[in-house]
């Protein structure tokens, strides 16, 4: 069985805190706000979308909470929606970019479901999870440039047309961007952080894990001064551990075993110093030993 990606997010419903740190599995769909471009398939179980050539909307001064946006912040935000990550998998095509505003619905989905299914919870939470997950989300959305949101989009060889929500990872880029209180052990707020990656349970041991990873170190190279990089893992999710080693990612601290006192799995936090300049990708030796 393939082992899902932890994840770990915070959420504010009522002016505090939790984190969530739990396993992924399978996305299922239910009917966006916005529904252009997107087209939800009735014989499938996934989001899909069409591919497009457009170019991004243009920058305003101004960021969804009216702060002012300095040109250089505008520059950024520029650069994060031209984003574009595509690689040729085994089985099908990848294309990684910048979560749009019409597709947070869907991505808010994915996370509460894999929450609340790894969680064993009852189905009937996940409509609160998932209100929860989204007051993050927009929390999160509106410190742009200082972070992102990529999603993972996957098509099958063979297939025409339209593309499958396949997975997303956040990825914090300084201080600015930084949770307010971030998971245990903590990272520094000045650092880099890479969390809430999930890939569909439908679609793992294809190399998606690995190259939402990747487009994240990549952006991180392009976003930020810092080559310090840092994540968690929960010390029980095997795959994911592996594939942060395999990636060059080594323990730096583990929770206090009282950590469970708190009814919170064990983590590790890890680090990564990028180098200067990536290095092409030995993709074909590790998707074949990988579950995501």
């Amino acid at each position: 069985m393939a082992t899902a990606i932890s994840l770990s997010f915070s959420v504010d419903p009522q002016s505090h805190h939790n984190y969530f740190h739990h396993n992924t599995h399978k996305a299922s769909i239910f009917t966006p706000k916005y529904t252009h471009p997107f087209i939800l398939s009735s014989k499938k179980s996934h989001l899909t979308i069409p591919l497009s050539t457009s170019q991004p909307s243009s920058s305003t001064p101004f960021n969804q909470t009216g702060r002012f946006l300095t040109n250089q912040e505008l520059e950024k935000l520029e650069s994060l929606e031209k984003y574009r990550y595509f690689q040729e998998l085994e089985k099908g095509s990848l294309w990684i970019q910048i979560m749009k505003e019409e597709e947070m619905d869907v991505t808010v989905w994915l996370l509460a479901e894999s929450f609340a299914e790894s969680m064993l919870m009852p189905k009937g939470y996940v409509k609160f999870l998932a209100y929860l997950v989204k007051q993050y989300m927009i929390e999160r959305r509106a410190m742009m440039p200082h972070t992102a949101t990529l999603l993972a989009f996957y098509r099958e060889n063979g297939e025409e047309g339209d593309l499958q929500l396949a997975g997303t990872v956040e990825v914090c880029f300084d201080k600015r961007g930084a949770n307010a209180n971030p998971p245990t052990p903590t990272p520094p707020k000045n650092s880099p952080y890479i969390c809430n990656m999930t890939v569909d349970k439908l679609l793992r041991r294809r190399g998606i894990g690995w190259h939402l990873l990747k487009a994240s170190e990549e952006l991180i190279s392009q976003m930020s001064s810092s080559r310090e990089v840092y994540l968690h893992c929960r010390m029980i999710d095997t795959a994911p551990l592996n594939m942060y080693r395999k990636a060059g990612y080594t323990i730096v601290e583990t929770d206090n075993i009282f950590i469970l006192l708190t009814l919170q799995r064990r983590k590790h936090l890890m680090c990564k110093v990028l180098p200067d300049s990536e290095s092409p990708l030995e993709v074909d030796e590790f998707t074949s030993s990988v579950d995501t």
